[in-house]
C-alpha cells in the first residue's frame, strides 16, 4: 500500500510539473507572438495597386493600439482603425505612385455625419491628384451614400437599393412607464433648451426642443443635399425632390435619377478595376487594405522640434482617470500639463467628441486649457458632437472649428433625482425608516421625495453652475 501511494504521488507530481511547464511555455510563446505582432511593419505596396477602404465597422476617433492587430486568428482579422488612420492613409495614398486609385465599400458604415464629412473631404482632396475612386455596394444607407457620392463612379448591385429619404430624429419617452411603476423623476434644471431631462417628465417633445432639433437637423440635411448635388453634378432642387419624395425605391430608380453611374455585379466592378490598373483579366487585382496601408507609428514620428500635439477628448466627461471611451478630468489634465511644459510642442489641437457630462470635471479640464493657452496656442477641433460639457472645455481655446454637421452648444445644467418611495411601498411592499443628525442628511436619497427646502438648495447650486458656465463662454 505504501508503494502504491508513492506511485500515485509521483504520477500526480509529474502531471502538475508537466502542466506548469506547459503553461510557462505557452506564456513565453504568446509573449513572443505579441512582441512580433506588435511591431510596426511597413506595408509593401506593389505597382498599380488599389487602396481598399472597407468601412463595415464602427469608426472611433482614433485607432486603439492592439498588440494583436497584425494577426489573423481562426479567420478573424482585426479591423480596428480609427478616423485618424483612415485620413492619414488617404493622404499617404495621394503621393504614393504605387497606388492608382481607391475602391470604396461603405455598405456597413456606422459613424456620425461629422466623421463622414472628414473622410469625404479627404477623398475629395485625393481626387484632385487625378487618381480614381470607385464605390460599390449592394445597399447604400443614407450615410454610406453620402460618403460614396464623392466617387468618380458609384455602382450599385442590380437588385440593390439606395436609402435616401432624409434625416429624422426620434426620442423615447418614459414618463407613462415610470408613472405605472410609481417612480417619480425629480428634475432640477436651468436652460429652456436643455432637453436631456424631457424623456423622464414628458410624453412628447417640448416646443423649444422641437424647434432646436428641427433647426440643426434641417441644417445638416440642407448641407448633405447640397454636397451630394455637387458631387453628382445635379441641380440641388432635383436631389431634394428625390430625397423628400423617396423617389429611389429600387436600383432602376437610382440609375434613372442619375444617383448612381451604373448597375453592376461585383465581378463586373472587379473587371473594371483590372482595366483601370492594367491587370490582365485572368489575374487578381493588386490591392491593400486601409488597415495595413495606414502609416505606422514609425512613419508618423517626426524629428522636428516644432510639434503640434493632438489631444483626444472622447466620450462622456467624468471625474478621475477615464479611458479611451470616457473623458477623465485627471487623465486629460495630466496630458495638457505635459504638452504645456514640453518646449518641443509649439501648439495643441484638442479634438473633442463628447455629449458632455460632469460640470465639475468639465471645469477642471477648462482650467487646464486656459493655463495651456497662456503658454501656446490651443485649437479645438470638434467631431460629431461637442455639447454641454463638451462645449465647456472647448470655449477656453484660442479658436474652435467644427464640421457643418457637428452638433454643439447645449449650454445648460440639470440634475435628476429619482423618487422611488411609492415604487418600493406599493409595488414591492418595502418600507424604509431611519434616523438623521441634520435637516438635510438624507437629501438625494431616492427612497423619499425632496421637500421644498431641499429643492431650493439644489436649484441654487444648479443656477450657480449655470451662471459659471455662461460666464466662461461669455469671457472666452
Amino acid at each position: 500500500m505504501k508503494e502504491f501511494f508513492k506511485l500515485v504521488f509521483a504520477s500526480a507530481l509529474g502531471v502538475i510539473l508537466s502542466s506548469f511547464i506547459l503553461v510557462i511555455f505557452s506564456i513565453v510563446a504568446l509573449v513572443a507572438v505579441i512582441s512580433v505582432a506588435g511591431k510596426d511593419r511597413k506595408a509593401e505596396v506593389s505597382a498599380n495597386s488599389v487602396l481598399y477602404i472597407n468601412l463595415n465597422h464602427p469608426i472611433s476617433e482614433r485607432s486603439i493600439k492592439n498588440p494583436l492587430e497584425n494577426l489573423t486568428f481562426m479567420g478573424y482579422e482585426n479591423n480596428n482603425i480609427g478616423l485618424n488612420d483612415i485620413l492619414a492613409g488617404i493622404k499617404k495614398a495621394e503621393t504614393d505612385d504605387n497606388i492608382t486609385g481607391i475602391y470604396l465599400n461603405a455598405a456597413g458604415l456606422t459613424a456620425g455625419y461629422a466623421t463622414i464629412e472628414e473622410i469625404r473631404n479627404a477623398l475629395l482632396h485625393f481626387k484632385k491628384t487625378g487618381k480614381f475612386i470607385i464605390a460599390y455596394s449592394e445597399v447604400y444607407t443614407q450615410a454610406a451614400y453620402y460618403l460614396a457620392s464623392v466617387a468618380n463612379k458609384v455602382y450599385l448591385n442590380p437588385e440593390g437599393i439606395v436609402d435616401f429619404r432624409g434625416l429624422s430624429s426620434q426620442i423615447t419617452f418614459f414618463k407613462d412607464a415610470l408613472n405605472k411603476l410609481d417612480i417619480e423623476v425629480q428634475v432640477i434644471k436651468v436652460g429652456t433648451y436643455k432637453s436631456a431631462v424631457e424623456p423622464f417628465i414628458l410624453d412628447k417633445m417640448s416646443e423649444p426642443n422641437r424647434l432646436q432639433v428641427k433647426s440643426f437637423l434641417g441644417s445638416m440635411y440642407t448641407h448633405m443635399i447640397q454636397k451630394v448635388a455637387e458631387s453628382r453634378h445635379l441641380p440641388t432642387d432635383s436631389v431634394h425632390a428625390i430625397s423628400y419624395n423617396a423617389k429611389m425605391r429600387n436600383a432602376a430608380d437610382a440609375l434613372k435619377y442619375k444617383m448612381v453611374d451604373g448597375l453592376r455585379y461585383k465581378d463586373e466592378v472587379l473587371d473594371e478595376l483590372k482595366t483601370l490598373t492594367d491587370i490582365p483579366s485572368d489575374k487578381s487585382i493588386k490591392s491593400i487594405s486601409i488597415e495595413k496601408y495606414a502609416p505606422t507609428e514609425d512613419e508618423k514620428k517626426s524629428s522636428s522640434d516644432n510639434i503640434v500635439a493632438l489631444v483626444y477628448a472622447t466620450g462622456e466627461i467624468i471625474s478621475g482617470e477615464g479611458d479611451d471611451e470616457k473623458i477623465g478630468s485627471e487623465r486629460i489634465s495630466k496630458t495638457l500639463r505635459k504638452v504645456r511644459t514640453d518646449d518641443d510642442v509649439k501648439a495643441v489641437v484638442l479634438r473633442i467628441n463628447s455629449p458632455g457630462g460632469s460640470s465639475l470635471a468639465s471645469d477642471v479640464i477648462w482650467r487646464e486649457v486656459m493655463l495651456t493657452k497662456k503658454v501656446k496656442p490651443v485649437i479645438v477641433s470638434m467631431g460629431n458632437v461637442a455639447a454641454s460639457g463638451g462645449y465647456y472645455i472647448a470655449c477656453a481655446a484660442d479658436s474652435i472649428f467644427a464640421q457643418p454637421n457637428t452638433i454643439t452648444g447645449s449650454i445648460g445644467v440639470f440634475g435628476l433625482i429619482p423618487n422611488m418611495q411609492r415604487f418600493f411601498n406599493n409595488k414591492l411592499g418595502i418600507t424604509f425608516d431611519g434616523v438623521q443628525t441634520g435637516l438635510f442628511s438624507t437629501t438625494g436619497n431616492f427612497t423619499k421625495p425632496l421637500n421644498d427646502a431641499e429643492k431650493l438648495i439644489i436649484q441654487k447650486e444648479v443656477d450657480r453652475i449655470y451662471n459659471t458656465f455662461t460666464q466662461r463662454v461669455a469671457d472666452a
